[in-house]
């Protein structure tokens, strides 16, 4: 879907960023009706905060933008899989749909090690959408971490 990609390269412009500041690669955008209202990238480092991923600090982004709590109709959009702190975040905050790049098999919680955002358990389920850009994002990370490991 063309929205999607375009929503996607958003979010990897905001992982470049993060990769330029030393912190692992993982960018987060969030969309309302076409509009961002909300953006993230990884600062662990920066923050000394080690809940300072991507999708937490464009959900804090989107509640100030839109003066709300709760993120209906909004679409979150995040290079990496998040793991089970976001995705139970983007539950609570009742995100509607969940666009994402690259899987984790390690951390992943919205699919891949286990499924927090589409348990029916719970008060809320989040739309998801898998894959977009994946290759951009995977590459984005093993760039980094290659460097790393030199």
């Amino acid at each position: 879907m063309v929205a999607d990609e375009a929503g996607m390269r958003l979010a990897l412009r905001e992982a470049q960023a993060a990769a330029r500041a030393d912190e692992v690669p993982v960018g987060a955008v969030i969309l309302k009706d076409g509009e961002v209202v909300g953006r993230g990238r990884n600062r662990i480092l920066e923050t000394g905060d080690p809940t300072a991923h991507a999708e937490m600090l464009a959900i804090q982004s989107a509640t100030h933008w839109l003066g709300e709590r709760w993120l209906s109709g909004c679409t979150l959009f995040v290079t990496l899989e998040p793991c089970a702190m976001c995705a139970g975040a983007l539950v609570l905050a009742r995100i509607h749909r969940l666009v994402f790049g690259a899987s984790d098999p390690k951390t992943g919680a919205c699919g891949s090690l286990r499924n927090v955002v589409e348990d029916g358990r719970l008060n809320h389920q989040v739309g998801v959408q898998r894959g977009v850009l994946a290759g951009e994002s995977s590459q984005l990370l093993k760039q980094f971490f290659g460097v790393k490991r030199r």
